[in-house]
């Protein structure tokens, strides 16, 4: 084994691909039990390992030498093998040191509540206090000596400046969670969540609707790795191509989400995308098709609109969970936040604003049939498009001219917020 990552579960992870990202050497996922990881580390048969939950204090006492940031916080994450000699790192505190600073959140003076009390917490803590944090208190569920409950946190401490999330509240696949409510906190500047499936929690887009200042973890899961590379190697990264590479990790798992008025040209304009950028096309109402086994027409005609938005919230919730895909929307799709919440999560949403002039009604789209229903629905849901979405694209244009304005700011848009 050249290089890899070791835990007890690793179905969804996305190391394999930052790794690709980072350089041309062979990464493994390997999942052991809690009997093997002895064995394994004692058999010393690989160049450098990442590891990952629930082993990154079972590693340490086979390790030769431990480097001071992973004794400080007391956990490994990564070892590296230097002939026959097995030496630990810990990257996940630059990868949080990181992760706050690229969010341009000010730890310094602050008062900060690290929500949680794993070993992520206990890497929040150590680098909030590193960065000059006035006061870190770590919430629990179960609070242990020096520690808080929820219900303390909100009856002595809505005066805290930032939150750092590092529970599973809002991990796929219960995006729909948070651990603590953000709005409640009156002087709140900063929220960081250690959360990188979904990019977007429901904890990070609530606080940046206040406009808090908010980061997800894949930056910091990405940045890790960077630093992970450089043990395994002995070669450093500079910082330009760390932040290049985070940002392409970014892209590569963002969707991009079309919406807009039927007859837009969400559909052709997509899958002209799709094609560009080498992406999965998913039709949003070809999905419902498929869900309820006949044309939405018919849905319309037996069930009822309400019905069918109904059944297109429920398809459209699962259709917002994949990454790194080109999504067409139905043109009401928007019309309910929590359709709006859901596609935000991994999404960048792109309004194609087409002329009502250029809108052609079709008898496949049932509350768009005719000239005036068509007319009455843009004015309904023009400021809604708007309002919802992150870049307005003027649709007016070929289909290669939109495809190409959507693909230069997605491409050009380096922010991961």
């Amino acid at each position: 084994m050249e290089c890899g990552l070791i835990g007890e579960h690793l179905p969804h992870s996305f190391s394999p691909e930052i790794h690709k990202l980072i350089g041309d050497y062979t990464y493994e996922l390997r999942e052991l039990t809690p009997e093997e990881v002895g064995p394994f580390l004692e058999k010393r048969d690989f160049r450098a390992i990442n590891v990952t939950i629930p082993y990154k204090q079972t590693v340490m006492p086979y390790l030769d030498e431990i480097s001071k940031e992973a004794l400080t916080i007391g956990a490994v994450n990564t070892v590296v093998n230097r002939g026959g000699k097995l030496y630990g790192y810990n990257t996940d505190f630059g990868g949080m040191t990181a992760l706050i600073e690229s969010a341009g959140i000010t730890v310094k003076d602050k008062k900060v509540l690290i929500l949680g009390s794993g070993g992520t917490a206990h890497t929040a803590q150590a680098v909030c206090a590193e960065l000059g944090a006035k006061q870190v208190l770590t919430v629990s569920r179960h609070p242990a000596e020096g520690q808080i409950s929820y219900e303390q946190a909100l009856d002595a401490h809505t005066d805290a400046q930032v939150l750092v999330n590092t529970t599973p509240c809002g991990m796929f696949p219960h995006p729909e969670t948070m651990a603590i409510d953000p709005l409640l906190f009156s002087q709140l500047e900063g929220v960081v969540d250690a959360v990188y499936n979904p990019l977007r929690t429901r904890l990070t887009q609530r606080a940046a609707q206040q406009g808090v200042r908010v980061k997800n973890g894949l930056f910091m899961l990405a940045f890790q790795a960077v630093l992970a590379a450089e043990h395994f190697f002995d070669t450093p990264i500079s910082a330009a191509r760390a932040k290049e590479i985070c940002s392409a990790v970014w892209r590569s798992k963002e969707n991009i989400v079309l919406t807009g008025m039927p007859a837009s040209g969400k559909s052709t304009v997509g899958k002209r995308l799709a094609a560009m950028l080498d992406r999965p096309f998913v039709d949003l109402d070809e999905e419902i098709v498929k869900d309820a086994g006949c044309a939405i027409t018919e849905i319309f005609q037996n069930e009822g609109e309400a019905a069918f938005r109904d059944r297109e919230s429920r398809v459209l919730k699962q259709v917002a969970m994949r990454t790194g895909c080109v999504i067409a929307t139905g043109g009401g799709a928007v019309l309910r936040e929590e359709n709006v919440q859901y596609l935000r999560q991994n999404g960048r949403l792109y309004f194609l604003d087409r002329p009502l002039d250029m809108l052609c009604p079709t008898d496949d789209r049932p509350t768009a049939s005719d000239r005036e229903a068509l007319r009455r629905r843009y004015e309904e849901r023009y400021d809604i498009y708007c309002r919802c979405c992150d870049k307005r694209i003027s649709a007016d244009g070929t289909v290669e001219e939109v495809a190409n304005a959507v693909k230069g700011d997605f491409c050009d848009d380096y922010s991961g917020d």
